[in-house]
């Protein structure tokens, strides 16, 4: 199927056939902002003051015991771990609460330690005793459902897990110490205990198909998710996926304006991966239905280097290029501080 006025058409219906997912996937020019168009239209009918979520994000500790083959997070060329205690977390978020940050995301590497969750517990129940309205988001990987438990009942009411791959061989090439099966598992009990969760996946993954996209759309529109999001993959130059092409960003965006149109009551960001592979990817982004970004004004400026994901060159948008994006796109602009 191919024909932009059946595609659009059928969307609208709610027909999300596989050929219809297909052929909004491989649109450009024109016929993408067709796709795009469709995509705002159900933003606004679900958020209606067309208002941006907006986060500050700090990343707590690089230690990470997964090794994904397309991460940077604890390559061979990593020289510097590091890992924020309670105190240094709380004084953190005090000081962008004082910005007016009122959405703080705490993301890290994938440490199951007790000492470490120990520490973020304690951190999460100091920071909501003394700013009730502050929401937390958290962005740790896999732990144990008494460890969700734990990060629930101290006062974390949102949490990320991207499954990444939907497809059980590409998911294990790459990452080879975790399992799909495990992924999902996590995600059911974080929905099970009460978090509003978000997942999804990366466009462009090394043999990854049309068909495997397809799939993790409807992986996505099955899991009971109240946020959803897709990245372009980033060849990151210390992985083992260092030397492989980078994911289009077309794909991902079409991929997005169908994240909204399937699923137009949750939150999705314009993720800062989109504005490494493309000019004006993250603007493009909002245009793709997005209501989410996250601004990089919480990690201390000595260790961002040493929290490098998909690259040593990462992009950090602040303030001011939200600010713009935002009035570009027609979105409410209020809740930038």
């Amino acid at each position: 199927m191919s024909n932009i006025d059946s595609l659009i058409g059928a969307l609208e219906k709610g027909d999300y056939a596989d050929a219809v997912l297909d052929g909004c996937l491989r649109l450009s020019g024109d016929a993408q902002m067709r796709l795009f168009a469709l995509a705002q239209k159900r933003r606004i009918q679900y958020f209606p003051d067309n208002r941006c979520q907006v986060r500050s994000v700090i990343e707590i500790s690089n230690i990470c015991r997964q090794k994904c083959r397309y991460c940077a997070i604890g390559g061979k060329d990593q020289t510097t771990n590091y890992t924020l205690n309670a105190k240094q977390i709380v004084m953190l978020v005090d000081y962008l609460y004082n910005k007016g940050r009122r959405v703080i995301l705490l993301q890290s590497g994938e440490n199951v330690s007790a000492k470490f969750i120990g520490e973020v517990v304690d951190a999460v129940r100091d920071i909501k005793s003394h700013h009730e309205d502050i929401r937390l988001i958290l962005c740790l990987g896999d732990l144990a459902h008494e460890q969700y438990q734990a990060l629930f009942d101290a006062g974390a009411s949102d949490y990320i897990l991207k499954f990444e791959a939907s497809d059980e061989k590409l998911f294990a090439y790459c990452k080879p110490n975790d399992t799909l099966a495990n992924r999902l598992r996590c995600i059911e009990d974080l929905c099970d205990i009460g978090f509003r969760v978000g997942s999804g996946n990366i466009v462009g993954l090394p043999t990854q198909t049309f068909g495997n996209i397809i799939d993790d759309l409807k992986l996505i529109h099955r899991l009971p998710l109240g946020m959803n999001s897709s990245t372009v993959f980033i060849p990151s130059e210390n992985s083992a996926f260092g030397g492989e092409p980078m994911g289009n960003p077309d794909t991902t965006l079409n991929m997005m304006a169908l994240m909204r149109i399937m699923n137009p009551q949750r939150l999705m960001p314009t993720t800062s991966s989109l504005e490494k592979a493309v000019a004006d990817g993250q603007y493009l982004g909002l245009l793709a239905g997005a209501n989410t970004v996250t601004i990089h004004d919480g990690t201390p400026d000595n260790l961002q280097q040493h929290f490098p994901i998909y690259s040593q060159k990462r992009v950090r948008p602040q303030t001011e290029h939200f600010k713009d994006i935002l009035i570009r796109a027609n979105m409410n602009v209020e809740n930038i501080i």
